[in-house]
């Protein structure tokens, strides 16, 4: 513990305090701080059309990262009103959350089996959480986003949060789980549209598990948390013409380069390379896009996720096929197939459970990420 603790605080808290302090706020955080001024003073964190005069002008996010900037715009100086700090803070409770709900429920400890409903009865799970939100958080994938400011950090943790509310065993808590993961995803769907495609994965996975009044019940979460996110911190959206206009023109088409003025940001994926060759290509970029996201549709259908873990491959296989074939997608973006692997890595079964199988015990299923044939359920001791 000791050791993570100190690469935290190399990797990720050191770096990002220096730069928070010596050096401007990057390009992103600007177009962050400026959109909470913008939506203090206007109702919409969003320049109309006639108003845009460079790319810099546009704001790729969607309403809830606004809530970053708004320190910032209600007059909060230093690192108390530096959006990249409250972005690291966004991160880690989440994150922090996530790994928690995991562990938790999965139970695999012998010495300290966890109570019916509660996690008081399991030390050993809370340090293990602590222990997993370390190094998720000290990781390369992770540490280096957080460090030099990304907007991606919390949009992961969101999305990884999720997944853990939807391994919740059965009964009332798998129901109370999957309302809880619409509401994660639907945070997240409103930070950043790289989190949509969670929305139909896991809607899938419930369906092919749990039936599908409990995937409407998940779906019906994100849909109502994400428009009273909207109507909260972008009214003037719902409420104008002008408004909705601008919410499509800068969190929809500029990421699909699709506006006059378009991102400088260069990559080497293939579908940034196409787009390099003129309109033909970026045509082909998106076609080839279109395909993909047709691919994981019907396989969603055809072969849905019927546990969590499925659902995080099948999330981390589509979110990089789309990075790599869409037209302005940098490396940065896969942070969310790699933290999404990692995550499967840090929560996956012990050992130690095994171990006090072969000393005669079984166990059942996990609620964790890894769930088995007989559905997720928490893992304890069963002696005989």
């Amino acid at each position: 513990m000791a050791a993570v603790l100190v690469s935290v605080a190399l990797a990720v808290l050191a770096p990002l305090l220096w730069l928070s302090v010596a050096y401007p706020l990057e390009d992103g955080m600007m177009v962050i701080d400026r959109a909470a001024r913008l939506l203090l003073h206007h109702g919409s964190p969003y320049l109309a059309a006639d108003q845009v005069t460079s790319w810099l002008s546009y704001n790729p996010y969607l309403p809830v990262m606004t809530l970053f900037g708004l320190p910032s715009a209600a007059g909060l100086g230093g690192l108390a009103g530096n959006s990249g700090v409250w972005i690291a803070l966004g991160t880690v409770v989440p994150l922090a959350a996530a790994f928690w709900i995991a562990l938790s429920a999965r139970g695999d400890h012998p010495f300290y089996p966890p109570r019916p409903g509660t996690h008081r009865g399991c030390p050993a799970c809370r340090r293990d959480a602590l222990l997993a939100t370390a190094v998720a958080v000290a990781s390369p994938v992770i540490g280096l986003n957080l460090a030099v400011i990304t907007t991606d950090p919390p949009v992961l943790a969101l999305i990884l949060l999720a997944l853990a509310l939807a391994a919740r065993p059965a009964g009332t808590s798998r129901l109370a789980g999957a309302v809880g993961a619409g509401v994660a995803v639907g945070v997240a769907c409103d930070l950043k549209s790289t989190a949509w495609l969670a929305v139909p994965v896991l809607a899938a996975m419930f369906a092919a598990r749990d039936g599908v009044r409990t995937a409407g019940r998940f779906v019906a979460a994100s849909a109502v948390t994400a428009l009273v996110l909207v109507a909260a911190l972008a009214p003037a959206a719902l409420t104008s013409l002008r408004g909705a206009d601008a919410l499509v023109q800068n969190s929809v088409l500029f990421p699909l380069g699709l506006t006059h003025d378009k991102t400088p940001a260069e990559s080497l994926l293939p579908g940034h390379l196409l787009t390099a060759m003129g309109t033909a290509g970026h045509v082909v970029s998106v076609a080839l896009l279109l395909a993909a996201g047709l691919g994981i549709a019907i396989s969603l259908v055809v072969r849905p996720p019927r546990d969590v873990t499925a659902a995080a491959w099948r999330l981390a296989v589509g979110l990089a096929l789309m990075f790599l074939l869409g037209p302005q997608v940098r490396f940065g973006y896969f942070i969310y197939p790699l933290g999404l692997i990692g995550c499967l890595a840090l929560t996956r079964e012990s050992k130690q459970n095994a171990a006090a199988g072969a000393e005669g015990a079984t166990a059942v299923p996990a609620a964790g990420f890894k769930a088995g044939p007989g559905g997720p359920g928490p893992y304890r001791p069963v002696k005989g």
